[in-house]
């Protein structure tokens, strides 16, 4: 039997997979996995497995392949936790997205971008092809969709120009849930951060009071008193909004 590079292993109520290779419908090499090995694999573990952990370092391949991986864990009454130990780039990071927590190393990077494939033929077969490529994507921005923090406009901008994502960014667009590896200085102000803007955020839904930061106050008059509050909540605003760019 050929030995695989990637491998599934059960310590006690966890089980860890590695995905250190490409994702494809045929495994031509011995760092190959495809969803129908995998998946078997996954559907087999006992009932009382507590968590699946997916280690990743994989440049990404077949998107269907991505897409049944990605919803095989989604569908188990498990816990999943994914980690991107190098990079999870194309349908890796689809596979990526399938954890309750997402945990990158700060020496790592995801990548996304548009479904792309070989095609030859007449102007309406070469037409059909694009239409179907469109299709083929929106199914993975609906995996990502199901956890992120932007827009899907925003998405398919980041996809069409083939955007490497840092730990920092992928952590405040939603794509990560959390860093490890980070020294402990950098990951208490990272987090100070985060909880900041994530208060300021929830109060100014409750006001219903959209932010008009300035992004060089000038020094104003004392002001009224304030029974609303509102005078705050825009500074506090205005300091999300700084937080923000600093973090970018």
């Amino acid at each position: 039997m050929k030995k695989k590079y990637y491998s599934m292993a059960v310590e006690g109520n966890e089980v860890n997979i590695y995905i250190y290779g490409d994702i494809v419908s045929l495994e031509w090499y011995e760092n190959d996995v495809s969803s129908y090995t995998l998946v078997k694999e996954i559907e087999s573990l006992p009932e009382d497995v507590g968590t699946i952990n997916v280690f990743i370092n994989s440049y990404g391949g077949e998107v269907a392949e991505g897409l049944a991986i990605y919803n095989a864990l989604r569908r188990r009454q498990t816990k999943v936790k994914t980690y991107c130990d190098g990079f999870a780039c194309s349908a890796a990071s689809v596979v990526f997205m399938a954890g309750d927590e997402r945990i990158m190393s700060n020496a790592s990077l995801l990548m996304i971008h548009n479904a792309w494939l070989f095609t030859a033929g007449d102007p309406n077969q070469l037409r059909k092809d694009a239409d179907d490529l469109e299709t083929i994507n929106q199914a993975t921005i609906n995996a990502y969709m199901n956890h992120i923090n932007i827009t899907e406009e925003e998405l398919k901008a980041m996809m069409d120009a083939e955007t490497w994502l840092s730990p920092n960014d992928a952590l405040e667009m939603g794509f990560a849930t959390a860093i490890i590896n980070v020294p402990e200085k950098q990951a208490a102000s990272q987090n100070l951060r985060k909880k900041m803007v994530e208060m300021i955020l929830k109060q100014q839904q409750k006001m219903g009071t959209p932010p008009e930061p300035s992004p060089e106050p000038e020094p104003e008059p004392v002001p009224e008193p304030d029974p609303q509050g509102k005078g705050l909540f825009n500074f506090l605003a205005a300091l999300a909004d700084r937080l923000t760019k600093e973090e970018d």
